[in-house]
């Protein structure tokens, strides 16, 4: 019996089963914003923890909701007033009810369906979800640049100018690699993706002036700064050295990850990603160390805080989000390699 399955994340298990409807949908926070991503991420826990009825139960809801052109909808939504100006126009789309297709969040079913295959080796489960999974990441391709990046959101009425964000484009650059393999695995035809993928690596990797263009200097966000080198696209001396650069604007030792610079506030999420991050480098004892730090965040029944105020030692927000536990199983085994599928987050 492993630590995934002898009861140590029950509390985190108990939580996402809590937050997810009837429908499969996993929700942020109870009746909070649902989006694929977050979505995906907690299904992902939920699978390796032995929940794997649920885990498919999460994926159904996105077959039965996802469009004709391969998209889903989601609302813009804030949790926390990370940024005022930001929280402002975030929490009024969610008032509005304005929603907007995000390529990154699109894209992440391919990784969630290769997780699957590779944890299970189930070849029927993923052939039944391949019509859902191509047809996703045929419509993030198509809005690839000639310089590789990938536009942000959809070209819809009411959406953003052009632009491609770096954390997207990394995440998306990790779900075509995830598309790939599984296109092959089936016996598809994957050359397109391949160079879509090759595109995107070359602009995450040599083109940065490509991404967020049209915001403010977006250098206080710890995301941006890891999502690339978890993303597999950048090379083993690009990784030390953007790893290296801002190590300590980021993290706290002892605690973890902040999410923004200027902020005492460790957030859980961006800890875990920044340890399998590492994993993905071949830090492996620097991931271990920080993998033990976890455990800080655990409430009384062991499920996981979204956040620690470090100078006030205080959880902040006191809320325990479905995405936070999916984010520290798949850290958990990413770093003690507990599955077959402990490499898809952190592999090449």
């Amino acid at each position: 019996m492993s630590i995934l399955t002898d009861g140590t994340f029950h509390g985190a298990r108990d939580v996402i089963l809590a937050l997810q409807n009837p429908d499969g949908s996993i929700p942020w926070f109870k009746n909070g914003v649902i989006d694929p991503w977050n979505h995906l991420e907690a299904a992902m826990g939920l699978n390796l923890i032995g929940q794997r009825a649920a885990a498919e139960h999460a994926i159904a809801f996105l077959r039965d909701t996802q469009a004709a052109d391969g998209s889903w909808w989601g609302k813009l939504g804030s949790a926390v007033p990370v940024d005022a100006e930001l929280h402002q126009f975030t929490m009024q789309g969610v008032e509005d009810g304005h929603k907007i297709r995000d390529t990154n969040f699109i894209a992440y079913i391919a990784t969630a369906i290769w997780h699957h295959y590779m944890l299970h080796d189930d070849k029927d489960y993923a052939a039944a979800n391949w019509p859902m999974v191509k047809a996703a990441i045929d419509f993030v391709v198509a809005l690839q640049s000639p310089h590789g990046d990938i536009r942000w959101t959809a070209r819809d009425p009411g959406t953003p100018e052009d632009d491609a964000l770096v954390t997207g484009n990394s995440s998306i650059h990790k779900s075509l690699l995830c598309a790939e393999k599984l296109a092959h695995a089936l016996g598809h035809d994957a050359a397109a993706w391949a160079a879509a993928l090759q595109k995107l690596g070359d602009a995450l990797a040599h083109k940065p002036e490509r991404f967020d263009r049209t915001w403010e200097p977006k250098t206080g966000y710890s995301m941006d700064w890891y999502y690339p080198v978890l993303s597999g696209a950048l090379s083993h001396e690009q990784a030390e050295a953007r790893l290296a650069a801002r190590w300590d604007d980021f993290v706290i030792d002892g605690f973890g990850c902040r999410c923004v610079v200027d902020e005492p506030w460790v957030t859980v999420a961006e800890t875990a990603e920044l340890i399998m991050a590492l994993v993905a480098h071949g830090q492996h004892e620097k991931a271990a160390e920080m993998l033990g730090w976890l455990a800080q965040f655990r409430d009384e029944n062991g499920a996981y805080w979204m956040g620690m105020q470090v100078e006030q030692k205080a959880f902040w927000p006191v809320e325990r989000p479905a995405w936070t536990a999916g984010a520290v199983i798949l850290a958990h085994d990413a770093v003690l390699r507990l599955t077959p599928a402990h490499h898809v987050l952190t592999g090449g």
